[in-house]
């Protein structure tokens, strides 16, 4: 039976798969590359199905607690002027017990609730998966080769396992020729759990906002353009490229660039999806946005990679460890959860960056008019429907042994 599993990554996955592998009974280690756990971040919604593997961890309540507490948000002109307003849940599609959390909070409330029982080795990666009859033989940049029974990549939209597994990621990647980036800047507009959005051209829209419990803002700023050549390394090179969209441009714009020169949590990649026609290589398997990434503009990545760790944990118990059997149930549970999650993207990246000037005015306006048009909520229910859909795509097994007693 398998008994060690390796995980690669520390983010949201992984540690929620320790903590579902641990309640198995199955033991598992923990390796990231970063020198530490990554707090901060963006904000990130639960929904659907996912709320229900939170509460089934028995972490709801602190998650609810470590929420944003969002108020609301307001579209803005380049003179700073309120267009049209939404209060957050409205805004966010959420219903009932959703919820949004800054990714790096939700990263810590699992990493505590497994750390005594999860080997975590930190400021190292996997650099060779060497698969045996006696399982997967892994060698480190940095620690000793060890052998696992098997290997779970949970490394994000970069994923080194995967690259190693399955091959390099422009085989599985699927652009939407758009841009991202987020950062850490001083609260100067004094925003408090408020968003303000600002359509400052053509194919470019910014955002900034202020959760609970924060001194400073986050600042966004989304782009289209064609496939780009950058270097991922290069951090600098890419705030100059950021930079250079929105050069020349008004609102509050150039004081935001200004700050993301100086963040130290700078992030920025492309808005793109994984897909991918098998998640398990032998005794290698994916989860999260490594294995099926959504893509930001989804929104529903974090909870994704919640499912997929319960789901993937729930099978390999099932199973009694057998991973042939159980990657194969884990892929055929997630599929159609998976390609609901992923089909909502393209329509929402429509929404979240204009592609024209007059469609930002017509989104604007929309908004705008929503408290005075008849069948306001029959509209706003339209709206949420996907997504409702979508985040409950899946019903949730009940795998034994997966609760506290």
């Amino acid at each position: 039976m398998t008994k060690s599993i390796l995980i690669s990554g520390a983010s949201i996955g992984g540690p929620a798969l320790a903590f579902w592998l641990h309640r198995h009974g199955f033991h598992t280690t923990v390796v990231e590359r970063a020198p530490s756990l990554r707090e901060g971040g963006y904000k990130v919604d639960i929904r659907g199905v996912a709320v229900d593997v939170v509460r089934r961890m028995g972490l709801l309540e602190e998650v609810h607690a470590a929420s944003t507490d969002m108020l609301g948000a307001a579209f803005v002109n380049k003179r700073g002027k309120e267009l049209a307003t939404l209060d957050a849940d409205t805004f966010g599609f959420r219903h009932g017990d959703d919820t949004e959390i800054l990714r790096g909070d939700l990263a810590k409330i699992l990493y505590t609730a497994t750390r005594d029982d999860t080997e975590y080795v930190f400021g190292d990666w996997i650099t060779g998966l060497d698969e045996r009859a006696d399982g997967v033989h892994v060698t480190f940049a940095h620690g000793a080769p060890r052998r696992f029974d098997l290997v779970a990549g949970a490394d994000g939209l970069h994923s080194g396992v995967r690259a190693l597994a399955f091959g390099p990621e422009e085989d599985f990647l699927r652009r939407f020729d758009a841009y991202i980036s987020i950062s850490t800047v001083p609260n100067t507009l004094e925003l408090d759990r408020w968003e303000l959005l600002h359509s400052a051209a053509a194919g470019k829209m910014v955002n900034v906002y202020s959760t609970a419990r924060a001194d400073d803002a986050k600042a966004a700023f989304w782009f289209t353009a064609p496939p780009l050549t950058y270097d991922r390394r290069d951090v600098e090179g890419q705030k100059d490229l950021v930079a250079d969209r929105f050069a020349g441009l008004g609102w509050e714009i150039p004081a935001l660039l200004g700050a993301m020169r100086e963040a130290g949590d700078f992030y920025f990649d492309p808005v793109c999806q994984i897909v991918m026609d098998h998640l398990s290589a032998g005794r290698v398997t994916l989860l999260g946005d490594a294995g099926y990434c959504a893509s930001p503009a989804s929104g529903q990545g974090t909870s994704l990679a919640l499912v997929g760790a319960y789901v993937l944990a729930g099978e390999l118990a099932a199973a009694s460890g057998d991973h042939t059997v159980a990657f194969a149930r884990y892929e055929s549970e997630m599929r159609p959860y998976i390609e609901k999650n992923q089909a909502l993207a393209k329509t929402a990246l429509r929404g979240i960056i204009p592609r024209s000037r007059a469609f930002a005015w017509f989104n604007t306006r929309m908004i705008r008019l929503m408290p005075y048009l008849p069948g306001r909520n029959r509209v706003l229910e339209q709206m949420a429907r996907p997504i409702r859909e979508a985040a409950n795509a899946l019903v949730l097994k009940d795998y034994a042994g997966a609760y506290p007693r």
